[in-house]
């Protein structure tokens, strides 16, 4: 299942979107935006509608399991 990631600079307005595969690589993405200097503005699958960093988690480590 694709998910979207929204991210920019911290007090910026414009936001990029990356999507991903799987919830695996979308949190792998996800922590290289945190180590840099990007903030995280949404998570988005179709499935599920928009989630935070934590049902992201889950998800990846759910696939982990299947």
């Amino acid at each position: 299942m694709p998910y979207v990631i929204g991210y920019g600079m911290r007090n910026k307005r414009q936001v990029s979107t990356a999507e991903k595969p799987t919830a695996k690589e979308a949190l792998a993405l996800v922590d290289a935006l945190q180590r840099s200097d990007e903030e995280i503005k949404f998570i988005r699958s179709p499935h599920d509608g928009e989630i935070g960093i934590e049902m992201l988690r889950v998800l990846a480590k759910e696939e982990g399991a299947a």
